[in-house]
């Protein structure tokens, strides 16, 4: 994959959709929800402050992120499905 997001911009993998609810039953497809979690492929260099310099990201690669539903925009690269976020649309990493 060839793509680099630019200034506080972060590429994320969207983990697949819940298949089962906790009792066990299978959602339809048409039902299941879209996921808010997901891992960091690739981040950008990171917003400019007042001063012209460059501020450093909250994410790195491999981190798994929980990122708001209508965040971000959909992407597709070599046939895969990404969401192209701003840092300001994730909420945390998980540890």
């Amino acid at each position: 994959m060839n793509l680099k997001p630019l200034g506080d911009r972060v590429l994320v993998k969207p983990a697949a959709a819940e298949q089962k609810t906790a009792s066990g039953l299978y959602i339809a497809s048409n039902a299941q929800e879209k996921p808010q979690r997901g891992e960091v492929v690739a981040v950008g260099a990171g917003k400019l402050g007042e001063n012209g310099e460059r501020l450093p990201m909250d994410v790195k690669v491999g981190d798994t992120v929980i990122y708001g539903k209508f965040g971000g925009n959909e992407v597709k690269v070599d046939g895969e499905e990404y969401l192209l976020l701003r840092a300001d649309d994730i909420y945390a990493i998980v540890e």
